[in-house]
């Protein structure tokens, strides 16, 4: 099992994966990659502008034609598009340095698409913010809820972003939808350092997930359909720094689990500096510095020294399942097996490597995410109460 790579750089591959796991459509991917082939022949940073201009277009005539759709009362089907479109928009606006033209533009044009699409679609989710501070701050953490089927109370599952990733790629990695058909329910936060949290409000990257993981608590621990007692935390990517931190930290939370072990990040840094293992976006150092409120590089790598679990691993004393791919190009399988042995005191814990057999064996699954879906999903029915079958 590998990445589809019609580009000849990684990162510009990876944003092809994300957006056919996220369920684009193959011919449409093929549309907007051909007439770029080319503007990547000289590394990752270079042609990002033709990137977005190729799959921001794209976006634009899925939006016309499903414009069409719904003036025929056809709402599904123009739900359908506008999903498409929303994604191929995220995806263009990610691949953008900070403060690049048209970013801005193209982010809110994404959102406004993805909200018209739940809305024609009848989807299962709903945007809400989570309150960060007193109320006099404003400051939320924008999320998107799927509720599990039946009056409950339900257990629910928060499940965070990674550096680069936002609250509707986490939907659209379908775990979301796997957890409901198991009687779970999920929150999709945009934490801070990411989507919404980053791009609006201005805020950055908090090692210490805990801060704004409890208030994620708080807030489900008010709603009428949730058990407060079955409240588990995941993460992809980077998300799989936040949630055993979160997890560590916040005794309320059942259970958890990472879709990728993100276990000492900090050290991930000098890695790259050495040019070892791959970026997740272009213009990474520009991103990695804007995402922590950062003003130049000793900034951002002292903003970042906390961004390691050693010596924090021994707190967890809930299930904990550790994902990783056998072949992730971005963060090595030797943080999961760090992660694991530090997991102690955890009563149930369990490391699942995905190998070519199944599938799965890149970063966080970009070349095939349902191993790691079901794997998550099936943790959480198992060790929060829902249910397999």
């Amino acid at each position: 099992m590998a990445l589809y790579e019609p580009f000849p750089n990684y990162i510009w591959n990876l944003s092809v994966a994300i957006a056919m796991e996220s369920g684009g459509q193959i011919g449409e991917i093929v549309d907007m990659c051909r007439p770029i082939l080319g503007a990547a022949k000289d590394g990752a940073d270079a042609g990002t502008p033709q990137f977005m201009k190729q799959w921001a277009a794209m976006g634009d005539k899925l939006i016309a034609l499903a414009d069409e759709d719904e003036a025929k009362g056809r709402m599904f089907s123009a739900s359908d598009k506008l999903e498409r479109a929303s994604l191929y928009l995220f995806n263009a606006e990610r691949m953008q340095g900070h403060g690049a033209p048209g970013r801005a533009d193209t982010y809110a044009r994404a959102r406004s698409t993805f909200d018209k699409s739940t809305a024609l679609g009848r989807i299962n989710r709903e945007r809400v913010a989570v309150p960060l501070e007193d109320k006099d701050s404003g400051a939320t953490m924008p999320a998107l809820y799927t509720s599990a089927p039946g009056k409950g109370p339900h257990p629910v599952v928060v499940y965070c972003n990674g550096l680069d990733s936002c609250k509707e790629l986490l939907y659209w990695s379908r775990l979301p939808e796997a957890l409901a058909r198991r009687g779970i329910s999920t929150l999709c936060v945009d934490q801070p350092g990411s989507g919404e949290a980053l791009r609006l409000q201005g805020l950055p990257v908090d090692p210490h997930s805990e801060a704004w993981a409890s208030k994620a608590v708080d807030w489900l621990e008010t709603q009428h359909d949730v058990d407060p007692k079955r409240i588990g935390m995941t993460g992809i990517s980077l998300g799989g720094h936040f949630a055993p931190r979160a997890v560590a930290y916040e005794p309320r939370f059942a259970s958890g689990a990472v879709w990728g072990a993100n276990h000492n990040w900090r050290e991930v840094q000098n890695k790259r500096m050495k040019r070892e293992g791959e970026n997740p976006v272009p213009h990474y150092w520009a991103h990695v510095m804007w995402a922590f409120g950062a003003s130049d590089m000793d900034d951002f790598l002292a903003r970042s020294d906390d961004m390691n679990l050693n010596g924090h691993m021994d707190r967890i004393r809930v299930p904990f399942l550790v994902t990783h791919g056998a072949h992730d190009r971005q963060i090595s399988v030797d943080y999961a097996h760090d992660l694991y042995d530090q997991l102690v005191n955890a009563p149930r814990r369990e490391k699942v490597i995905f190998t070519a057999r199944e599938g799965g064996v890149e970063h966080v699954g970009a070349d095939n995410m349902s191993y790691g879906r079901d794997c998550i999903a099936d943790w959480f029915a198992e060790t929060l109460g829902g249910h397999t079958a």
